[in-house]
């Protein structure tokens, strides 16, 4: 399919800016995508990972979701829901999808960001011959992405309760009735923040000592990331 740049007024657009349209016009209901100029700085500006970061926009840019820059960073979304986020790291670069815990995934290619992550899935990168060899399966789970959002489907997060108490927390609770009233005072995702962040510590002084540092944010009524 050859592309072609057309200007186009039919629609609430940029007056006089060009988009590239990689789908054929329906009669009466034009397909344009958008190429948001404001997250070109990005891609011209990227250090490294610059020839797969153009790979994957050329891929998104062919779906009907608005680019636009968040975080820094390119984002893919529907409506006001974030989709699709661009991410570059020291030994890849990746697209993350926000619900990817609801994607089907028949090529096994995505991954958990981190252990403890509940909702986003990522598929990592480190050339651009394997995002072209990918292209079709990628197209897939992109158009799955946005069938997902547009369901209105909701990540089942794990509750607080379902998340293990470290014991050295459980000791400072236990000794200051003021810390277990604050801490049940929090949003339920503040407490699972300060869970995650004591039970990650593999050793026990470790766990001892994130407590200790968190105790006074607690009492404060603040969350782990709260400035």
């Amino acid at each position: 399919m050859n592309k072609q740049t057309l200007r186009y007024s039919g629609c609430k657009l940029p007056p006089y800016t060009e988009y590239t349209c990689l789908r054929p016009l329906t009669a009466g209901v034009p397909f344009v995508t958008k190429k948001n100029p404001h997250v070109d700085r990005f891609f011209i500006s990227a250090r490294s990972w610059q020839d797969e970061f153009n790979a994957l926009r050329a891929l998104l840019l062919q779906s009907e979701l608005d680019e636009q820059l968040k975080w820094g960073k390119p984002c893919y979304t529907l409506g006001d829901s974030n989709v699709v986020i661009m991410q570059g790291f020291k030994e890849f670069c990746a697209l993350l999808f926000t619900k990817g815990a609801l994607l089907q995934d028949p090529d096994w290619i995505l991954e958990k960001p981190g252990e403890n992550t509940q909702s986003a899935r990522r598929i990592p990168f480190t050339s651009a011959q394997q995002i072209n060899e990918l292209k079709g399966s990628l197209g897939r789970y992109i158009a799955d992405a946005i069938d997902v959002e547009r369901s209105g489907r909701k990540v089942a997060f794990r509750q607080t309760e379902d998340f293990a108490v470290p014991e050295e927390f459980q000791r400072r609770l236990d000794a200051m009735p003021e810390l277990k009233a604050a801490f049940a005072a929090l949003t339920p995702g503040r407490q699972r923040g300060y869970l995650l962040h004591f039970g990650g510590a593999r050793q026990s002084k470790t766990r001892a000592s994130r407590v200790e540092k968190c105790i006074q944010d607690i009492l404060d009524g603040r969350g782990l990331n709260d400035r």
